[in-house]
């Protein structure tokens, strides 16, 4: 009995024991640190406000001012008063002030432009109908409102400089938390090793939780690349962070996934969209018949003569029908010119076509190698069953 005690107290001794602050003997203990962005995207946002406002108030004033002197001071101060406010509610919802405007200048220089649009053709409208707008130069407005678009633009490209100098070029603080899970290649990202730095996503373990926090305390998006038993613990973890989190799942990618959600206590995932609506499904069908009709009244000359070369070589058929999935996974026949001998036309697709193939006819090579073979597909897009600009369609595994 006293050995056996003797035994387990060595084992105690030797089995290495997380440290107080929920770091195990020889892992990291010194955590990557990330300059704190939040205030500086904040300092930014104000500056992008301020610049917006001074080109504002400076293309109407100087236009007013250049068309009629101090008096058109006075009015495009007015203007510039009556479209501030709305300008800056429309650029607050629109996104001109936001993380995307911060990242891309030509981003927030087209919600900018389309706020300030908005804004002077509603003060425009409103002015009208309350018959107020009498009194207002049309020249100073128009004048300024083009100013001003200018001045914005102007602005926007000036403060490229500021960001990048206090938010650098990500903008925000992006951070992969590689813990066995599949390798991840993402530019502008900071990479951690969960096992170099003890990071263990053990929820019962308050030291452990708090060393993840204090990693991602300045952190904005948090990606997490771990082994399938580990990623509900990882979920969890984000979850009370209260930070943007991101855990990585391939069978995302397997199934092709476009979302995901949560109903009646299951998970969902997204692989199919639907048709188009209605409005692009009829602008894509008049477009399909407006390239197919010009394209068979080009090419009909050439698709006579390519139809005369195979009957004078072969003989009849002319066109080679292949049955194909198509829209809904639904038979459809394509056409094509025939491009083999008669007696060797595989419709089933059940011997596919060798570099030297004794098949095809000399009439055949060419238009294979042309392509031309395709052309009577024309009429399948005519017909609906095919469109322009679609992939080729799987050749079906049964010929009925």
């Amino acid at each position: 009995m006293q050995v056996a005690n003797q035994v387990a107290a060595r084992e105690r001794r030797e089995t290495p024991r997380p440290h107080r602050d929920g770091v195990a003997p020889g892992e990291n203990t010194d955590l990557p640190e990330a300059r704190p962005l939040e205030r500086r995207r904040l300092q930014c946002y104000l500056a992008l406000i301020l610049g917006d406002i001074a080109a504002l108030f400076a293309g109407y004033c100087a236009s007013g001012y250049l068309y009629l002197g101090r008096a058109g001071l006075s009015q495009g101060l007015e203007l510039a008063q009556l479209v501030l406010p709305l300008f800056l509610t429309v650029g607050l919802y629109n996104g001109a002030y936001s993380i995307g405007a911060l990242r891309t200048a030509q981003h927030g220089v087209r919600r900018a432009l389309s706020a300030l649009a908005l804004s002077a053709a509603t003060v425009l409208f409103i002015s009208f109908y309350s018959k107020s707008s009498q009194d207002t130069s049309r020249v100073i407005y128009t004048l300024g409102l083009i100013a001003a678009l200018i001045g914005v633009v102007w602005v926007r490209a000036q403060m490229r400089s500021l960001v990048r100098w206090r938010c650098g070029e990500t903008v925000v603080n992006e951070l992969l938390i590689e813990d066995g899970g599949p390798m991840v290649e993402q530019d502008g990202v900071m990479r951690i090793s969960a096992a170099e730095y003890g990071l263990r996503p053990a929820l019962d373990d308050p030291a452990a939780l708090n060393r993840i926090g204090q990693l991602l305390c300045s952190i904005d998006r948090v990606i997490v690349s771990c082994v399938p038993e580990r990623r509900r613990d990882w979920a969890m973890i984000l979850k009370g962070a209260n930070i943007s989190g991101e855990v990585i799942d391939d069978a995302v990618a397997e199934l092709e996934a476009h979302g995901a959600g949560i109903w009646g206590g299951h998970g969902w995932l997204r692989v199919s969209v639907g048709p188009l609506d209605l409005r692009d499904r009829v602008l894509k069908r008049l477009f399909d018949l407006a390239v197919a009709l010009g394209a068979l009244v080009v090419l009909a000359p050439l698709m006579l003569l390519v139809a005369l070369a195979i009957l004078f070589e072969d003989g009849s058929p002319v066109l080679f029908v292949q049955r194909r999935v198509g829209r809904g996974n639904q038979f459809f026949d394509m056409l094509k010119f025939r491009s083999m001998r008669a007696e060797c036309s595989d419709g089933e697709g059940a011997l596919s076509t060798r570099q030297e193939d004794q098949r095809i006819t000399r009439v055949g090579r060419l238009i294979r190698r042309t392509s031309i073979d395709e052309l009577p597909q024309l009429f399948n897009v005519l017909t609906g069953e095919m469109s322009n600009g679609a992939g080729r369609y799987l050749l079906s595994p049964v010929v009925l």
